[in-house]
């Protein structure tokens, strides 16, 4: 019972998300505690979850508010300015390159193993620059998600110490066999980079004719933003600084978010008028994304606390026939992205994996085996997930909707995720 009203939970909300009818913080909250009292739950359990819940999260809202104001202030100063006018000269308004530098820049970034920060680091530079080019953005967010989940399966990254967590085993054994997976991932994230960018400029080259960077605007470039820029290198260096430390994890990030707010306010705008209106300007998205963050915290933990995202992974490999339990690591592989609907990756690595691992065992497959398939065939799909806390952050970042990046990057992912199975089975490793 616990699970078909898990599923229905999930699958209420996530239509709900998908056809974008009501703002995200309803179906988090009102479906979750709807779903507790139907379980038998009281008043009292659900007030127990809500703080297990939001205390998950709290840190990760405080988080987001302040590095969307953050960013807010510097993208309102011209900070990204001169980056994107250079991306622009080299590319002389390629959309093709645009979209290979995407990929690239996000693989880079997310050398961290932290998708929170790769999505502060790429998106606020590069959205303006897909603006100024009528690129659509969710393909700015469908390269950055599918090149930094690719990247995730570092051994720094959080599924790799999962799944090692899991078997008891060296994160850096279990990852090795997988670098020439990761590789081939990347090379498959430029050619679906080539092959978008074309499909875009196309697109563009109908609904609005060639976009070209004429001579006029070559100058309007060279002198934008003349007054705001006069601080420009202090403003890197504090970004830089911001960065670095979240990098290095020598503060809490909401912390080093708060500080670089409170250094870059002052410093930009002398008057409490003048830093007001500025806060006043990027508070809109910076509430949003907060309590969608915490309406994300109540949604994890109804659904821990009673226990659905367990019962939901035990019962959902109990269905599977008998005929075909000795490919269940192959099945769960393939159906691995839409998974990501479905659980937490928590509840993916820590409950579907160990009683898969069971399972595959009393038919002769190994653990490892298991475990590289569900990782493979996961892995890619981590930012199209709406239990993925960065990925919200990324749209908050964005100013885009969580449906419309489901609807528009989830095949496109779900196919490299399973050509990358493919590739794992021809070269032995599931």
């Amino acid at each position: 019972m616990l699970s078909i009203i898990g599923f229905a939970t999930i699958f209420i909300i996530v239509i709900l998300l998908l056809r974008g009818r009501v703002i995200p913080i309803i179906p988090l909250v009102i479906i979750p505690v709807l779903a507790a009292l139907v379980t038998g739950f009281g008043l009292v359990d659900i007030g127990e979850f809500f703080e297990d819940g939001i205390s998950r999260v709290i840190d990760v809202a405080i988080m987001f508010i302040f590095a969307i104001l953050y960013f807010g202030i510097m993208q309102s100063v011209g900070l990204f300015d001169p980056l994107i006018n250079k991306m622009i000269q080299l590319t002389r308004g390629n959309i093709v390159t645009i979209s290979i530098g995407t990929v690239v820049i996000a693989a880079i970034a997310q050398l961290d193993g932290s998708g929170a920060s790769t999505f502060l680091i790429t998106i606020p530079a590069l959205l303006p620059l897909y603006n100024r080019m009528k690129m659509n953005p969710y393909l700015l967010l469908l390269l950055i998600s599918g090149s930094a989940a690719t990247m995730n399966m570092l051994p720094w990254a959080g599924p790799l110490g999962r799944a090692a967590s899991v078997l008891d085993m060296n994160v850096t054994e279990l990852w090795r066999p997988l670098i020439p997976i990761q590789i081939i991932g990347m090379i498959f994230m430029l050619a679906l980079a080539i092959f978008l960018g074309y499909r875009e400029k196309k697109r563009i080259e109908r609904r609005y004719g060639a976009v070209n960077i004429g001579a006029e605007e070559q100058d309007e470039m060279k002198s934008l933003n003349v007054t705001s820029l006069k601080l420009f290198w202090f403003n890197v260096v504090l970004t830089l600084i911001v960065i670095i430390v979240l990098v290095l994890g020598v503060l809490p990030a909401g912390l080093a978010f708060m500080i670089g707010v409170s250094i870059a306010l002052p410093i930009n705008y002398r008057t409490a008028e003048a830093q007001g209106e500025i806060i006043k300007t990027h508070a809109g998205s910076a509430l949003t994304m907060g309590t969608i963050i915490l309406g994300a915290g109540v949604f994890l933990g109804i659904l821990t606390g009673t226990g659905m995202l367990d019962s939901i992974a035990l019962d959902t490999v109990k269905v599977i026939p008998q005929a075909i339990a000795s490919h269940i690591h192959l099945i769960l592989g393939l159906f691995g992205m839409p998974f990501d609907l479905l659980l937490s990756t928590d509840a993916y690595y820590f409950a579907l994996l160990p009683v898969a691992e069971q399972i595959g065992l009393s038919f002769g497959v190994s653990s490892l085996a298991t475990t590289y398939a569900m990782i493979v065939g996961n892995i890619v799909g981590t930012f199209v997930s709406p239990f993925s806390p960065a990925l919200w952050l990324a749209l908050g970042l964005a100013g885009l909707e969580m449906g419309k990046h489901i609807r528009y990057s989830f095949l496109w992912l779900w196919g490299i995720s399973i050509a990358l199975l493919i590739v794992s089975f021809l070269f032995g490793i599931v």
